[in-house]
């Protein structure tokens, strides 16, 4: 089968990116798994992995730094459109994120930037409701202190890995 087309849609700036250079692990109805350099590198990001929890609607990153340090995780809320005749998936980003840090600190960042999408016409009411309900299910996880049932799996791949 051909490699699968994946791409990243964000609202603000309003782009969508081929992720071509992404190392796609697994991809399957319930999640994407990735392996990336960053697009655009930055004083510390570098490098990471992705997981895409397709029924959820998020998608959990673990960012690391040019040295491999853990710099943190980053929990998308997305939206998935699968185009089956192009083979391909467009990850939209809406906008509201979690960053866990290596301390567990939990922040929440970007909601300003939802309402001002939907002020913009740049995000329906239906994707904004969803967008919160999907972040609630996120925090729910992580306050239960279950985000590990999240990072097994690029855990499992690191595992893997290093047994190389």
């Amino acid at each position: 089968m051909e490699r699968p087309l994946l791409y990243r849609k964000r609202l603000i700036p309003q782009e969508c990116v081929l992720l071509k250079d992404d190392e796609i692990i697994r991809w399957d109805d319930e999640l994407i798994l990735t392996k990336w350099n960053a697009l655009k590198p930055k004083k510390d990001l570098h490098h990471g992995y992705s997981c895409y929890f397709r029924r959820e609607g998020y998608k959990v990153s673990k960012f690391y730094t040019a040295d491999g340090s853990l710099l943190y995780w980053y929990c998308d809320i997305v939206d998935f459109e699968e185009d089956r005749e192009k083979n391909a998936l467009v990850v939209t980003d809406l906008l509201a994120d979690v960053i866990i840090y290596p301390d567990g600190f939990v922040k929440v960042v970007d909601i300003d930037e939802m309402v001002s999408c939907l002020e913009e016409d740049l995000i329906s009411l239906e994707q904004l409701k969803s967008s919160l309900t999907q972040l609630d299910k996120l925090l729910k996880i992580i306050y239960a202190d279950k985000f590990d049932t999240l990072a097994i799996y690029i855990e499992e791949q690191e595992r893997a890995e290093a047994q190389e």
